[in-house]
């Protein structure tokens, strides 16, 4: 009888501190946006855009100055975001191909899913269509199409906006979820800023934010002005190509710019309202200290440099996004912190695991943030970029290296090489390739490229 009752109170025992330990795991909430370029943000310094809450989550934890992504598209970037790898390893460049059931297998997601976590997604999913994982989540709230509309109708029959609707999803899972015995992981993506597609696009606004920078003057970026689309080669210079096709509605003359850059703003403050609201509600539900939060965007966006809209391209403002890990569960060491390190979408997944305690697998390609920020891993001092969508001449395949300093970007199906000194020259605008002076540093970056390039398989 007295050994039964010391097994029992053992078993028990053991139960407790399995419980305890799994309750220090930290719940995890990714925030994705849609198009959102790096300086679109006021921690990063910009004195126009209003973005209080993302600028108090960036004060509070950890401001990622230098983040980019590997490919700047949505299906491709997501794919790397959820996998931690190049486009080149896990294989979805179409808008229509979805992971393979053991390609699934390995994404963060379901990984903490077999480490216990409770796990929700919301908004837009954006890979593949007719085959979204949603049975794997506990909590799914996504649309089961390529682009979601920006006004949805809710079951009162009421239009809501899609970033509302996803502000009323998040109140929802977070009630349902808080202060349960196992932690959870929601992962959120914003339609917004992307814009409405269409001929002509548009940006479908929350009447509340409509008059907001309406009296404010938008500088013109440097880039627009006509020669520097003029100095781009013949085969990227054609009406055909979709960042030029899409400028001509939305960026070719300065009131269309002011407008376009206005809403596509006003787009970024409503993702920001919500997540004001969603922090509040951490703190009323009395969990905030034990959560993380991770936002970024899923790729930059040109509004009118180089005489271009969109992204795809090599260009700083369509490769480099926003990034911010804040909460209350980061270490204190790491809280109130600017970082420089060359930080990118493939990262991650890997650092979501390392927040669950779980080790990364062998064919993740990116790595732990934090280990670089606590000096327990080397920082990288470049990435290999690709993207290869579509082709010449809607959208001209491009890869190449970026660097602390250089790019160097090649355009494959014709071998056009563009190289710039982002130290010296952040706007891009003089191509050095063909300078006797850059010689050196040309023929250096064209090696790194196909090492960087064979390594990414």
């Amino acid at each position: 009888m007295q050994k039964t009752l010391i097994i029992t109170v053992l078993v028990l025992a053991c139960t407790c501190a399995a419980l305890a330990q799994q309750a220090k795991r930290p719940n995890i909430i990714f925030l994705l946006t849609d198009d959102h370029r790096w300086d679109a943000l006021g921690a990063m310094g910009n004195k126009i855009i209003q973005t209080p809450h993302l600028d108090a989550l960036a004060k509070r934890g950890i401001l990622f100055r230098n983040a980019h992504v590997t490919t700047a598209i949505c299906m491709v970037s997501r794919a790397s975001l959820l996998s931690g790898q190049y486009m080149s390893r896990h294989g979805i460049n179409d808008f229509n191909t979805d992971f393979k059931p053991e390609a699934l297998a390995r994404t963060y997601p379901a990984l903490l899913k077999r480490a216990g976590y409770k796990i929700g997604f919301i908004g837009k999913f954006g890979i593949g269509v007719k085959n979204q994982p949603d049975t794997l989540f506990d909590y799914w709230a996504a649309r089961k199409e390529g682009q979601p509309p920006y006004e949805l109708v809710n079951q009162s029959g009421h239009i809501i906006h899609h970033t509302d609707s996803v502000g009323k999803d998040i109140t929802q899972f977070l009630d349902r979820f808080a202060n349960q015995e196992t932690p959870f992981c929601l992962s959120v993506s914003f339609k917004a800023p992307h814009e409405l597609d269409g001929n002509p696009p548009q940006y479908p606004v929350q009447e509340r934010f409509k008059s907001l920078y309406e009296h404010v003057k938008i500088p013109d970026p440097l880039t627009a002005a006509p020669q520097y689309w003029d100095s781009l080669p013949a085969f990227f210079r054609t009406d055909q190509n979709i960042g030029r096709d899409r400028w001509k509605p939305l960026l070719s003359t300065p009131e269309l710019r002011q407008q376009t850059t206005r809403d596509y703003y006003r787009l970024i403050t409503g993702v920001d309202e919500v997540v004001g609201k969603m922090v509040a509600q951490l703190k009323n539900l009395q969990i905030d200290q034990n959560t993380v939060i991770i936002f970024m965007g899923d790729n930059g966006f040109s509004l009118g440099e180089h005489g271009l809209e969109g992204k795809w391209f090599g260009f700083e403002e369509s490769i480099r996004v926003p990034l911010i890990i804040s909460g209350g569960a980061l270490p204190k060491s790491l809280q109130n912190r600017s970082s420089n390190q060359l930080a990118l979408n493939i990262d991650i997944a890997p650092t979501i695991l390392s927040f669950a305690g779980i080790a990364a697998a062998p064919a993740i390609q990116g790595y732990d943030l934090l280990a670089v920020e606590q000096k327990k891993l080397p920082a990288r001092k470049d990435f290999f970029y690709e993207h290869t969508y579509l082709g010449s001449p809607r959208l001209p395949k491009v890869e190449g290296v970026v660097s602390g300093h250089w790019k160097y970007m090649l355009y494959t199906e014709h071998g056009y090489e563009e190289l710039y000194n982002n130290a010296k020259d952040p706007y891009e605008t003089v191509n050095l390739a063909k300078r006797p002076s850059a010689k050196s540093t040309l023929k250096k970056l064209r090696k790194r490229y196909e090492e960087l390039k064979k390594e990414v398989k």
